[in-house]
């Protein structure tokens, strides 16, 4: 029997965000038990007693949630991806600018053991400026993430019914950080367009100049 309310979140994300994030969540449920988890060595702990209140979040985090967790909890898991529904996978603003994308955007979607799979419920697009570097387009996504994660946070906080299906699926490759490691490589031998579109792209992800 699903439980009437939130009680706990499970969220996944980084030191940096965790407060702010926790902040927003229990603005709407000032009783809501916020349990941070930044690494992955924490997160089966996190998740051990899956009380009946209980959710987990994950918000720009690359820790990759086991299904069998996901399972156990009593009400839908969601993560907030730094990247549309065309770029799944990680380092999708990597990609963007490599492929000179004009636009961009984050996904909000229900979790499945498999990564960037599951259901999507929102999605906000934005343009790429042309001189945007990584730092400027990543700086810009986190923006748009924080906007859609204030939106849906009363809902997350409160309402353990899964959030309505958007009209957006799935599609594109789904990259690796095998994948950004290889793009992130200048030769010496490297055609000097190609070297530069690496660096706009990958800026500190850079391995070899």
């Amino acid at each position: 029997m699903q439980p009437e309310t939130i009680s706990r979140i499970i969220l996944l994300t980084g030191e940096v965000e965790a407060p702010v994030l926790g902040q927003l969540l229990r603005a709407h449920n000032p009783g809501l038990e916020v349990h941070a988890v930044t690494v992955v060595a924490d997160l089966a702990p996190a998740c051990a007693i899956p009380t009946a209140g209980t959710r987990l979040l994950s918000f720009c985090s690359p820790v990759i949630v086991p299904g069998a967790l996901l399972n156990a909890l009593p009400s839908p898991s969601y993560n907030f991806h730094p990247g549309p529904p065309e770029r799944p996978g990680r380092y999708p603003s990597v990609f963007a600018l490599y492929d000179n994308a004009t636009t961009f955007g984050v996904t909000v979607h229900e979790m499945l053991a498999a990564v960037d799979s599951g259901p999507i419920v929102g999605v906000q697009r934005f343009n790429v400026a042309p001189d945007a570097d990584l730092e400027a387009l990543e700086h810009l996504t986190l923006m748009h993430l924080l906007v859609v994660f204030r939106l849906l946070a009363q809902h997350l906080a409160t309402n353990p019914a899964a959030l309505p299906h958007a009209a957006e699926v799935w599609k594109g490759r789904k990259t690796s950080k095998a994948d950004c490691d290889a793009l992130c490589v200048v030769t010496p031998d490297m055609d000097s367009a190609e070297a530069e579109r690496r660096r706009r792209a990958c800026g500190a992800h850079m391995l070899r100049r």
